[in-house]
């Protein structure tokens, strides 16, 4: 069985020729034993995965690759395999998919237990993972890779390096910072080429096919990774679609439980949980009001597709407001905790207020509230308290 493997993982290599690496290589201690990484399908986990292979293997390491959806491994018991692996003087174990292997969990745990070999793997399922994290106690290290930051996909798109940004920066500095940027670029262009493409890797490699693949990732990610969990049965997938579509159909600014809950044929009880599962799954995006105690209701002030690539590729209409906080949304709660204002469009980390508009939004909204900002969309340098919507994609 090791020598299929090695076999599948040196074709792998040799047919890898992506060199771009995304932003988090640098966040990752790999000197921990035990890494997990997750996120959305198609947003790169197996290519990080096989570029530290390509690493390792460079170093003379001792490494093997293995996907736990390979149809061949049903049936074949994990520790059986790892054993070999570490009788054959295997160092580095990198497991992809582990979420599709039946209680991970408890063989991974094994796994660091009994050998000593390190370990990396990765799931598209951040509930898997999450309880998993739980089963594993102190020893995992966890990591989130998201899709492209919009600086990501600048530096891809024109063969460029450009620094990522704090939100200090951008908030003090965000005159000179754009000007910077801006100076090579058509920046205008490049943004509205990735809110509509620009989210997934792969887009890089299957352009013409590139929508059909994220309604693949929508289909896969429903019809098989959340009832793989055990979180909703097979046959009421399709009210998890249903619930989609009509999340395309409203405003966020409008969440309206029982319309939607009516519209989505879904009871208000099996709502909130579908709602968290599609979050779950990279397929929605919550921001929660600022507000404690019973005001909450633990119930989501805003809902959103999680970024506007699924919006291009699900809905049939698209609102520019909606797409503009939707891109917002999605890249600064990446590093900072996201809320619904009584006032404002957003309030970051509980002090920074943003109204995110067009590039004529004036300040009328929020021009009593201090630590007020407008990110305004269709700008290429801002002024002020006004910055370039754009700019926020900068962040990671």
């Amino acid at each position: 069985m090791l020598q299929k493997l090695y076999k599948i993982q040196d074709r792998l290599l040799k047919s890898l020729d992506i060199t771009y690496k995304r932003y988090i290589f640098k966040d990752i201690d790999f000197d921990d034993k035990m890494i997990a990484i997750f996120g959305a399908r198609g947003v790169g986990k197996t290519t990080l995965l096989l570029q530290y292979l390509s690493e390792l293997k460079d170093s003379n390491k001792n490494a093997i690759y293995i996907s736990l959806d390979y149809p061949f491994l049903s049936g074949i018991d994990l520790l059986d395999l790892v054993e070999e692996f570490i009788e054959d003087g295997g160092e580095y174990l990198l497991l992809d998919e582990v979420h599709r292997y039946p209680e991970f969990s408890s063989y991974l745990k094994s796994i660091y237990d009994i050998f000593d070999v390190k370990v990396i793997y990765t799931s598209s399922s951040a509930t898997s993972l999450l309880n998993a994290k739980s089963d594993l106690s102190r020893r995992v290290s966890l990591y989130k890779l998201n899709g492209f930051s919009f600086r990501e996909f600048l530096e891809l798109n024109h063969h460029t390096t450009i620094k990522s940004i704090t939100l200090q920066e951008l908030l003090s500095s965000h005159i000179d910072i754009a000007k910077s940027i801006s100076k090579d670029i058509d920046i205008l262009k490049d943004f509205k080429e990735y809110l509509k493409v620009g989210y997934y890797p792969f887009y890089f490699d299957k352009q013409n096919s590139y929508f059909q693949n994220l309604v693949n990732i929508i289909n896969l990610t429903i019809d098989i990774d959340l009832p793989s969990l055990g979180l909703i049965e097979q046959k009421y997938t399709y009210k998890l679609k249903k619930l989609l579509e009509v999340i395309c159909e409203s405003k966020p600014f409008e969440v309206n439980y029982t319309k939607i809950s009516q519209m989505a044929e879904i009871s208000r009880v099996k709502l909130y949980d579908y709602l968290q599962y599609l979050t779950d799954g990279e397929l929605l995006l919550l921001i929660d009001s600022n507000q404690k105690g019973l005001k909450k209701l633990n119930k989501p002030a805003k809902i959103y597709l999680n970024n506007t690539n699924l919006m291009e590729a699900y809905c049939q209409e698209i609102q520019k407001g909606t797409a503009r906080e939707t891109f917002f949304a999605n890249q600064v709660s990446i590093k900072h905790n996201l809320h619904i204002p009584t006032q404002g469009d957003f309030l970051i980390d509980k002090t920074y207020t943003i109204e995110v508009g067009g590039k004529n939004k004036g300040y009328e909204q929020i021009k009593d509230i201090p630590n007020s900002f407008i990110a305004s969309d269709d700008i290429i340098i801002g002024s002020d308290h006004k910055i370039p919507l754009w700019l926020f994609g900068f962040l990671y």
